[in-house]
């Protein structure tokens, strides 16, 4: 069985979870930030960013650059590692008919059952997959950090909801974007994404 781990950091406690294969949490452990324990982990930095740097060249060794690469690197947000990790995951895009079936399965849309107004039991929002969806939603914070347009596209989402609903509309976005990118072969251009 395959676990995955995560940190969740805040500022005044951080998460520790365990994932399975199905997202089911297997450990949670909530610690408090304690300064003199951050002080002691900060040198494992130094260590982690070299085995990252090593991670990063061995991968980039092993993929050949193409043109959909560089047109994916052309996104507001979007590295090499998350360009790779786009790419690989989408597979051939002809396999989508449209930018729903590609924004559905990148979890960027939500996945309601309603009929005449009413709720009718929940979608499944397990369907799809996890790493594009992971990957979009990083993009999406970086577009913000970086990019003026999309910083203000997510100041106005912000006005109307929560963080999480705002940042969720950026990576839609985002992801939309890329199906174009990849089926038309064309690079990044914001104003037609953050109109």
């Amino acid at each position: 069985m395959k676990l995955y781990g995560g940190i969740d950091l805040h500022s005044n406690n951080s998460v520790i979870a365990l994932l399975d294969e199905q997202d089911q949490v297997v450990y949670r452990k909530r610690l408090p930030n304690d300064l003199a324990t951050m002080l002691v982990a900060a040198g494992y930095r130094v260590h982690l960013d070299e085995q990252i740097t090593v991670l990063e060249k061995t991968i980039q060794a092993h993929v050949k650059p193409s043109a959909e690469l560089q047109f994916l690197l052309s996104v507001s947000g979007v590295g090499d590692i998350l360009g790779l990790t786009i790419l690989l995951e989408t597979g051939e895009i002809k396999r989508f008919a449209s930018v729903g079936q590609y924004a559905s399965y990148c979890r960027c849309v939500g996945s309601e059952r309603i009929s005449n107004g009413k709720r009718k039991g929940r979608g499944n929002s397990k369907n799809g997959n996890r790493y594009l969806a992971w990957a979009y939603v990083e993009a999406a914070h970086f577009a913000v950090r970086y990019n003026a347009q999309i910083k203000r596209y997510y100041q106005r989402k912000c006005s109307r909801s929560n963080t999480l609903v705002a940042i969720k509309t950026v990576a839609h976005k985002l992801a939309r974007a890329c199906y174009y990118l990849l089926r038309d072969q064309v690079p990044f251009d914001v104003n037609k994404a953050f109109a």
